[in-house]
C-alpha cells in the first residue's frame, strides 16, 4: 500500500507525522512487514526522535544551525545550500518494523517530517510491505 500526505511548512522545524503513520498501517491491514517514510524533496527530511518533550525538537534544530551555519561563500544560487546539508544530513526515508498490526517504535519515539527551507507546501510517502 503507497499513501501520498501533503503539509504546510513553516520556515523552520519538525512535524510529527507518527499519527498518519500509524494510521496507514492501520488502513493496509498488514500486521507483520515494513514501513517506508519517504519525502521527495531536497531541502527536508524525515527522522525519527523523541517526542515526549518539545525541547529535544528545539535541541536538534539549534545543534543543526551549529552544525551548518548559514555562510557567505556558499555557491548555490538559490542561497539555501545550509537547508540542502540538513537535508542531507538527516536524510530523505526511513523503514520501521510493522509487528502486531503496529509500528516498532520506542516508548518515547516518533516520526518527524522535518522542514529546512519553508514555508512550503510539502508531500512525503508512506509505503507498507507486507514481509
Amino acid at each position: 500500500m503507497l499513501k501520498e500526505f501533503s503539509l504546510t511548512t513553516e520556515r523552520e522545524g519538525f512535524t510529527d507525522i507518527t499519527r498518519l503513520i500509524e494510521g496507514t498501517v492501520r488502513e493496509s491491514g498488514i500486521t507483520e512487514g515494513i514501513c517506508v517514510v519517504h519525502c521527495p524533496h531536497t531541502t527536508a527530511g524525515i527522522t525519527i526522535n523523541e517526542n515526549a518533550d518539545p525541547d529535544v525538537v528545539r535541541d536538534l534544530l539549534v545543534g543543526l544551525d551549529r552544525a551548518f551555519p548559514d555562510r557567505g561563500d556558499f555557491l548555490h544560487g538559490e542561497g539555501n545550500s545550509t537547508a540542502h546539508l540538513k537535508s542531507s544530513s538527516v536524510g530523505p526515508s526511513l523503514t520501521v518494523i510493522v509487528t502486531g498490526g503496529t509500528l516498532l517504535l520506542g516508548t518515547w519515539q516518533g516520526v518527524y517530517f522535518c522542514e529546512f527551507d519553508g514555508p512550503r507546501r510539502r508531500k512525503f510517502y508512506v509505503k507498507v510491505v507486507e514481509g
